[in-house]
């Protein structure tokens, strides 16, 4: 029997959600996934299918989600279904529920300086998601954010000469990160702001190895 993801896009344009999710959604299909794309997030209130699921697959920036959605949302994961997203359409979704940023494991701030050129760093060579994987560049958003001191960071980028904000330079932060919410897997990745970002193939393989580790 296939594995079912879901995508689910919306939210601001600006961040591509809908481009994006075209990225990955044939990624998944040649993993052998049956992929459901969504622009509502009613999908998170049909439990039957969310408990069929292997992974859900967020990308809804700046929204608002209703307490019977983040519960549908947020009790899949917990019973053990997957969770695997990027940059603001799952770090910066609502900002008004502290419970969804718990499961995420950080809430974006930031991006000092807008689109800049900076590198990223890998920091675990063992872990599956990063292994034979260099450091790389990036052309795009480097995000600031608050983050769970308990997530297990693969990947960090330094802020140095951030002209905006000059008390953040010298900062390590976590880029990308899996955890644990309940029985499900949770991994995020600060990266792909619009769909071109993920060109560059690292960041693109690590969305890619990221969603099959947290698949169930």
């Amino acid at each position: 029997m296939a594995k079912k993801a879901l995508m689910v896009w919306g939210g601001w344009d600006g961040h591509e959600p809908k481009q994006c999710v075209d990225v990955f959604a044939p990624i998944l299909e040649e993993e052998g996934f049956e992929v459901t794309i969504s622009d509502t997030m009613d999908s998170y209130l049909d439990e039957e299918m969310m408990k069929g699921l292997s992974l859900v697959v967020p990308c809804w920036t700046m929204g608002t989600i209703e307490g019977e959605q983040q519960k549908g949302l947020l009790e899949a994961v917990k019973s053990g279904v997957g969770i695997a997203g990027w940059h603001g359409g799952m770090g910066d979704a609502f900002r008004n529920n502290t419970e969804y940023q718990f499961m995420v494991g950080g809430q974006w701030v930031a991006h000092p300086d807008g689109i800049i050129d900076y590198t990223v760093n890998i920091v675990d060579h063992d872990d599956p998601i990063t292994a034979g994987l260099s450091d790389f560049q990036m052309h795009s958003e480097q995000y600031y954010l608050h983050v769970d001191p308990n997530n297990e960071v693969l990947v960090t980028t330094t802020l140095e000469g951030r002209e905006s904000a000059p008390w953040i330079n010298g900062t390590v932060m976590p880029v990308v990160w899996k955890r644990m919410w309940g029985e499900g897997k949770v991994f995020y990745s600060s990266l792909g702001h619009v769909a071109v970002d993920f060109d560059v193939p690292e960041a693109k393989e690590i969305q890619r190895r990221g969603m099959l580790w947290a698949a169930r």
